[in-house]
């Protein structure tokens, strides 16, 4: 009997859309060391249908953009609408071979006030990845009163 949710599947999966699945795959295996599972051209052997990675414990799907389906990668849209977060070991080392791979930042790494070395990179595909090692386990009022200076940082008050 199958099970509900297949191996190696978590409850929730990343599913990228991107201009090229296979391209984006090689990208990403350099970028972030995802480890190329299934790939399945599209009609004729053109394109990609439905491809399979795994960064880590988790498995990210990927195809190639379908206006027939209404399937449009960011790139194509001029934005995103969800992020990917990746937790790792290293936050520095994995946000520099990030950006090595062609990443460009869209927030530096930063000690970030919930108590993550956290930073953000946007993709040549348009995507966004938060790359952050857990440092700290904050409590919630401490978390209350550091969220509170950074915004406060942020908008410039003293």
């Amino acid at each position: 009997m199958a099970k509900p949710i297949p191996e190696g599947f978590n409850t929730v999966s990343a599913y990228l859309i991107v201009k090229d699945a296979k391209e984006a795959m090689g990208f990403y295996q350099k970028a972030f060391g995802a480890e190329k599972c299934t790939h399945m051209p599209g009609p004729g052997g053109q394109g990609t249908l439905h491809a399979e990675m795994r960064i880590g414990d988790s498995a990210v799907m990927l195809t190639d953009e379908n206006p027939q389906w209404e399937m449009k990668s960011p790139t194509t849209l001029g934005g995103v609408a969800s992020s990917l977060h990746l937790y790792v070991d290293d936050a520095d080392k994995a946000f520099q071979r990030a950006l090595d791979a062609g990443c460009t930042v869209k927030a530096p790494l930063m000690d970030a006030f919930w108590g993550d070395r956290y930073g953000k990179v946007t993709d040549p595909y348009g995507h966004e990845w938060g790359i952050a090692t857990h440092v700290e386990d904050v409590a919630p009022e401490e978390m209350g009163k550091r969220a509170a200076a950074f915004f406060s940082q942020m908008s410039g008050d003293k």
